[in-house]
């Protein structure tokens, strides 16, 4: 593969068997990505690096180029060299003509063509025919030693892989996680999970709809992400440990709740509802917001916060690097996710963002929809509310904050929860013998 704007000699020499030998005998594989790096996936980094970390020789492939203007620094500990195909055709029509031509020679050109073309039968849109295109090239220029290629996301990258594989005779599998479960017709699903070897995903409640749809439940495997524990060490002492924390019961200016939200500004992420609640707060009660994390609907949230009387005590910080909100979690109260079902469908899994909070002995106040619940149990390790429901997130907010000792219970027992379950190193575990193997368990729930 070629990555942009790089020399074509180095790229060949960096990709080669011998610019790999530390990895000499371990599997070579190709992951596809929509986009990397990217902010919002620290989730899909610590994966990659734990995996290079056991000896696979991993080639990145990027759908897109990187947006963010930050990165954390786990994408400056990762090696394997990233390759970016063809955002729009267009932009690079000599590459993408080269490669069809090369394509077409390969012995799985026509099932993959004519694969391609039943979909675009039923999904008559410009997105198919760059899925293809970047398939071609992906085909192409995939280095010799690739033995398998992995998509993260059953969406847009699978699609890509699937076509490639198809071409070049490889074995592929794929990650699935949200938007692009629920997003997806239901055709597509069927058949990409008929066509790959296995799938994880990473919750129950998406293992469960998609094993409805896969040929057999065993080729769909339960894969929690979990963290990096050693990147979300426990705190020094809890966020409520000090004598100022502990009186901080949003009675007067003095003792104001830090209120932190970490998530894209997005429909699914339910701000407006968030915002809806904050304002029916009694006027009386103390607390700040700080917001993390830029999306499409910034600036029209940023005018509801203003029409609603807020915006003096709200801090929109925008995206921000992995240690930045680190730090505010370990400064901050009370942590709240308003998430809820887009119109779209599109619907969070199990958000990383809570357990990064709860990690740090946080406090967490959510929403009852879509896998949270398989993280929180409500009352017990944090607080459950219906999703779009403002007045029942408010009614929440207003006794958490006032109630600093509930706030203590809730984020020591979420800590212990994610310390005791939700280590990454048992989905890496998983992963390991997945991609070795190359076959699915016969129960996927020993996963």
């Amino acid at each position: 593969m070629q990555p942009a704007n790089s020399d074509p000699q180095q790229d060949r020499l960096r990709q080669s068997p011998s610019a790999q030998a530390s990895g000499a005998g371990s599997p070579a594989i190709a992951v596809v990505l929509k986009g990397y790096p990217r902010l919002s996936e620290t989730f899909i980094a610590q994966e990659l690096l734990a995996l290079e970390r056991r000896g696979f020789r991993l080639q990145l492939v990027s759908l897109r180029h990187p947006t963010d203007t930050k990165r954390h620094p786990i994408h400056g500990e990762i090696t394997a060299p990233v390759s970016y195909l063809p955002e729009y055709l267009y932009q690079e029509l000599p590459r993408v003509w080269r490669s069809w031509r090369r394509a077409r020679r390969l012995p799985g050109y026509r099932l993959a063509r004519r694969t391609f073309l039943q979909d675009l039968w039923r999904d008559r849109t410009p997105n198919r025919i760059r899925r293809f295109g970047q398939a071609c090239v992906l085909a192409a220029e995939l280095p010799q030693d690739v033995e398998r290629l992995y998509a993260h996301f059953l969406h847009t990258p699978a699609s890509v892989a699937r076509y490639a594989a198809m071409m070049r005779g490889l074995p592929w599998c794929a990650s699935a996680h949200a938007k692009d479960i629920w997003t997806l017709p239901d055709w597509e699903k069927r058949e990409k999970l008929a066509d790959l070897d296995w799938l994880v995903t990473c919750t129950a409640y998406g293992a469960e709809h998609l094993r409805s749809l896969a040929p057999e439940a065993g080729r769909v495997g339960l894969v929690y992400h979990g963290l990096d524990l050693s990147r979300f060490a426990a705190p020094a002492a809890s966020p409520e440990a000090s004598p100022e924390a502990a009186a901080r019961n949003g009675s007067s200016p003095a003792a104001a709740v830090h209120l932190l939200s970490v998530g894209r500004l997005v429909e699914k992420k339910g701000y407006d509802d968030l915002l809806a609640a904050l304002a029916a707060l009694p006027p009386d009660l103390h607390w700040q917001l700080t917001q993390i994390g830029g999306g499409p609907l910034a600036q029209k949230l940023e005018q509801q916060a203003e029409e609603l009387g807020l915006s003096g005590r709200i801090s929109w910080l925008g995206p921000q690097a992995q240690e930045a909100v680190l730090a505010q979690y370990r400064s901050a109260d009370l942590f709240i996710l308003a998430s809820r079902i887009a119109r779209s469908g599109d619907r969070d899994g199990l958000p990383n963002v809570l357990m990064e909070a709860q990690s740090q002995g946080l406090a967490c106040l959510a929403t009852a929809v879509a896998a949270i619940p398989e993280l929180i149990e409500d009352g017990v390790s944090g607080a459950l509310v219906p999703p779009e429901d403002p007045a029942a997130l408010g009614r929440a907010l207003a006794g958490l904050i006032a109630d600093p000792g509930l706030r203590s219970r809730l984020g020591r027992a979420g800590e212990a929860r994610i310390r005791r379950d939700f280590d990454m190193h048992r989905g890496i575990d998983a992963l390991d013998r997945l991609l070795r193997s190359g076959k699915a368990h016969k129960s996927a729930e020993s996963l």
